[in-house]
C-alpha cells in the first residue's frame, strides 16, 4: 500500500542505490534516488513529509556533511544512515550530528524499512506538535496585556488573591480576566491552560 512519505536514497554505490530504490518501492513509499550528497542538495528537492537514507562515507560530501548542511539550511527532515565500515566513532559522530537511526551494513531489509517507518513516525508527531503550538500562539495573541499578564500569575501558580495584590486590581477582576482568558484559549480548565503556556513558549 501506498504511503505519503518520500524517501530519498542517496549512495555513491550504483548497485545499493539501485538496490535500496527497489525494497523501498516494493514496501510501498515513493523514492528518488542520488548518487552524491551534492547532486541531491544542488537539486533542493521537497523536504515535507521526507525522509533521507544516505551513505555514510560517498565521494564529496559525507553523510555527517550532508546532515550539517540540510541543519544549515533549517530542514529538519529526518536522515537515516547506513554504513559498511564498523566504525564506532563515526556512528556516535553521526548520532551528535541529529540522524535519525545509524544502520551497519550487511542489514536485512527488515531493519531498513522498519527505521523508515519510524522516521515518518516521528516525524508526524513533530509535526501535529507543531501544528499545535501555532495554534495556541494565535490564540494568545488575542489576549490583552492585562490578560496575559494574569495568565502568567496563574501559570507561576499564584492564586487570585496574589495576582489581584500584584497587579493592584481587584480579585473580582482577575476572575473576570481569568475567564476571558480561559474562553479566548479555549482551555477547559486551569490545567490545561498551563499546558497550552507551556507549549507555546516552547516556539
Amino acid at each position: 500500500m501506498a504511503t505519503d512519505g518520500l524517501v530519498y536514497v542517496i549512495d555513491d554505490d550504483e548497485g545499493a542505490r539501485h538496490s535500496l530504490e527497489f525494497l523501498i518501492d516494493c514496501a510501498g513509499f515513493k523514492v528518488r534516488t542520488y548518487p552524491s550528497a551534492d547532486v541531491f542538495l544542488q537539486a533542493g528537492p521537497p523536504l515535507d513529509h521526507a525522509c533521507v537514507v544516505t551513505d555514510v562515507r560517498m565521494p564529496g560530501m559525507s553523510g555527517v556533511e550532508l546532515v550539517a548542511a540540510l541543519k544549515r539550511r533549517g530542514a529538519a527532515v529526518p536522515v537515516i544512515m547506513i554504513t559498511g565500515h564498523a566504525d564506532v566513532p563515526l556512528a556516535i559522530q553521526a548520532m551528535k550530528a541529529g540522524v535519525a537511526d545509524f544502520i551497519e551494513k550487511p542489514f536485512n531489509d527488515d531493519a531498513i524499512l522498519d527505521a523508515i517507518r519510524s522516521a515518518f513516525a516521528q516525524q508526524e508527531g513533530r509535526d501535529e506538535v507543531s501544528a499545535e503550538r501555532d495554534q495556541i500562539v494565535e490564540r494568545m495573541a488575542l489576549l490583552s496585556p492585562r490578560e496575559r499578564e494574569v495568565v502568567e500569575g496563574l501559570v507561576a501558580g499564584h492564586a487570585n488573591k496574589v495576582i489581584a495584590f500584584d497587579l493592584d486590581i481587584s480579585a473580582r477582576t482577575v476572575e473576570v480576566y481569568r475567564a476571558n482568558a480561559m474562553m479566548k484559549m479555549q482551555a477547559r480548565s486551569l490545567s490545561e491552560l498551563v499546558r497550552m503556556v507551556t507549549i507555546a513558549r516552547l516556539s
